[in-house]
């Protein structure tokens, strides 16, 4: 087994932290090291602040739980929103996929996981009862389910319905421009975007 030995105990503390990340190995937590010791340390400076702010600082929104600098995040403060839609997502970067396509202009509700007993996560430990309480409390007319099309976005999607179920609202997701298996982050700009304005009722596809 080959043991790596760095001329410096700050420059091996650096990678350690670096390979920590995920997808980056050790070979290219080296290299970004490296490249980071060749710029000005103002650069350096600003660097690390902008990450120790990030970490210290960032909120989630207590309306979505998107990540916001403020308590209410952009979105769900914008008067130009259309507040009677929510569209259901299991993270962050879902939101950010779907406002790329600039098709849809309704709110969001970012779940922060999804169903998946495999890996020990149930309804409790993700914003479903906070999605719930939004639709009963304010005037939503419409749920968009906007999970990726895993087994495990579907069952979550199944679980969200049967508890909207009795309630006033209608219930769509994505139209199957998006494909089975596929998560949403990946899908590309376009087919994300027709999938939303093509959105379907989805008690058609579960049955009554």
């Amino acid at each position: 087994m080959n043991i790596e030995k760095y001329p410096s105990k700050l420059l091996e503390n650096a990678v350690n932290e670096f390979s920590k990340l995920p997808g980056i190995g050790r070979k290219s937590a080296l290299r970004l090291v490296l490249h980071l010791l060749r710029q000005e340390k103002e650069v350096v400076n600003a660097f690390g602040t902008s990450l120790i702010q990030l970490r210290n600082e960032i909120k989630h929104c207590k309306v979505c739980y998107n990540v916001s600098d403020t308590e209410v995040c952009h979105i769900c403060s914008s008067p130009s929103r259309e507040n009677s839609v929510i569209c259901v997502v299991e993270n962050i970067r879902d939101v950010m996929a779907i406002e790329n396509t600039l098709q849809f202009n309704g709110l969001f509700h970012v779940l922060g996981g999804i169903i998946s007993p495999m890996d020990g996560i149930g309804p409790s430990d993700i914003e479903i009862d906070s999605l719930i309480k939004r639709v009963k409390q304010h005037e939503i007319v419409e749920v968009v389910l906007a999970l990726s099309t895993t087994m495990e976005g579907d069952t979550t999607n199944f679980y969200i319905f049967k508890k909207l179920k009795g309630l006033d609202v209608k219930i769509t997701t994505l139209s199957r421009g998006v494909s089975i298996g596929d998560e949403l982050e990946y899908t590309d700009e376009l087919t994300l975007g027709r999938s939303l304005i093509n959105r379907v009722n989805y008690e058609s596809l579960v049955g009554k």
